[in-house]
């Protein structure tokens, strides 16, 4: 696609007005109800469906494909990393009603962070073809690494600060409880940094590593920047919903590691093939329509037989 500057612009403001909307209607801390978090999560998926019949009709079947085929990706990759914010959340004793401000500025933090690593991606890949070979390896090393941790129980484990949010914590001090959603406080004649804060880092910190495999996932089914960028607003957009929707779900959901093992092993196959094409190889190439619908069967499957295995784990409980 040929975007030319003004339409990036539009694009980078109507997602800001998004966000603006979003950060006021969830201004005040509340718990968020399943009613509330369902009607939003449907917005979100709905104004993404939007997004992409607006592509279709712009600019045709071919990157309306790939937004559709990256949005999907992106998002079960985000349902993934929902146990890791699970985890912070429980970590640090993060209070329900406040759960909801934590997140949106997880979101914020991560879709900033994503533009800065799409913005690299794509001007490596414009500058070294070969640059496919190193993305296709790494997602088979990380769909292999995730199948590891699947059979280790992976999300059972408990959150660990890294080295990085503890030298902060080190150099600034943390409160000893929450102040509501301020982030700095006033303690013995100190500032000092609440727990919301040290949470907020976190989590956006942590989007920072899975950034590592869905960019290059993302990349694998389509080379252009402006949708890269685009189904990854989306997927991230309506995760702070999406979080209380299916909370509880979430444990349910215990094939979903091998699922997305394999989603990522089949990208890391196509960037693979992709290189060989480029580097004048004859092999065949992984179309767009066969990937999408590749990966949503992969999803359906797995969902499928996520809920048959966890009820009759339940029923064996019983």
């Amino acid at each position: 696609m040929n975007v030319s500057l003004t339409v990036w612009l539009l694009t980078v403001a109507g997602l800001c007005v998004l966000v603006a909307a979003d950060f006021f209607i969830g201004r005040k801390p509340h718990d968020v109800s399943i009613r509330e978090a369902g009607i939003w999560t449907a917005v979100w998926v709905v104004l993404a469906c939007l997004f992409g019949v607006g592509l279709l009709v712009a600019a045709g079947g071919a990157p309306a494909g790939e937004f559709f085929a990256g949005y999907i990706t992106e998002k079960s990759l985000s349902v993934d990393n929902l146990f890791v914010f699970v985890l912070i959340m429980a970590k640090f004793a993060v209070p329900s009603q406040y759960q909801q401000r934590v997140l949106m500025v997880g979101v914020i933090v991560a879709l900033v962070l994503r533009a800065a690593f799409i913005a690299a991606g794509a001007a490596i890949i414009s500058a070294f073809s070969w640059v496919f070979y190193i993305f296709g390896a790494f997602l088979i090393w990380t769909a292999w690494k995730l199948v590891q941790d699947a059979r280790k129980g992976g999300h059972d484990e408990e959150y660990e600060e890294n080295k990085l949010l503890k030298s902060i914590e080190h150099r600034f001090g943390v409160a000893d409880r929450y102040h509501g959603t301020r982030l700095w406080i006033e303690e013995n004649g100190k500032r000092v940094m609440t727990p919301m804060l040290v949470v907020m880092l976190a989590i956006g910190s942590t989007d920072v590593l899975f950034a590592l495999d869905s960019i290059p996932a993302i990349y694998g089914l389509t080379q252009d920047p402006y949708i890269v960028f685009t189904a990854n607003a989306f997927a991230l957009m309506g995760l702070r919903q999406l979080y209380f929707l299916i909370g509880g779900l979430l444990k349910k959901l215990v094939h979903l590691s091998y699922g997305l093992s394999i989603i990522l092993g089949f990208i890391g196959v196509k960037l693979v093939l992709h290189a060989l094409h480029e580097s004048g190889v004859h092999v065949p190439e992984i179309s767009i329509p066969f990937s999408l619908g590749f990966i949503v069967l992969v999803l359906a499957v797995t969902t499928v037989t996520s809920l048959v295995a966890a009820r009759k784990q339940e029923e064996r409980d019983v």
